[in-house]
């Protein structure tokens, strides 16, 4: 069995965007592949200073989940689809988990891969 340290190192990456967006935005970074899912959060009451004022506005949160090699990537796409000048990106490092879901994330999430087709 590989140690736990072998396995790609996953991360826990924070998006907000705006309710219709949220959606759109996560299922093309699965088809991309920059992803191994997404879990979408609505209904997130956002508090933040921009253009020297404090704003408040309801968004999405999107909880996404790719192995650390992703990041660059991952980042510049988002950075394309999103409607936002300054879009939230924040990597937090998973330091454990379930090792069959470790592995899952980083098979799926491997851009070069292409999906599989359904069965008829």
């Amino acid at each position: 069995m590989p140690k736990p340290n072998a396995r790609p190192t996953l991360r826990v990456i924070l998006v907000t965007a705006p309710p219709g967006e949220a959606e759109t935005i996560a299922m093309r970074l699965l088809e991309e592949r920059l992803i191994a899912c997404a879990n979408l959060l609505p209904g997130v009451t956002s508090l933040y200073w921009w253009d020297a004022k404090i704003n408040r506005d309801g968004e999405t949160l999107m909880l996404l989940k790719t192995p650390k090699r992703n990041l660059p990537a991952l980042l510049k796409r988002l950075k394309e689809l999103h409607s936002y000048s300054v879009p939230e990106f924040v990597a937090l490092p998973v330091d454990f988990g379930n090792p069959a879901y470790l592995d899952w994330a980083a098979k799926e999430a491997t851009p070069a891969r292409k999906p599989k087709r359904k069965s008829k």
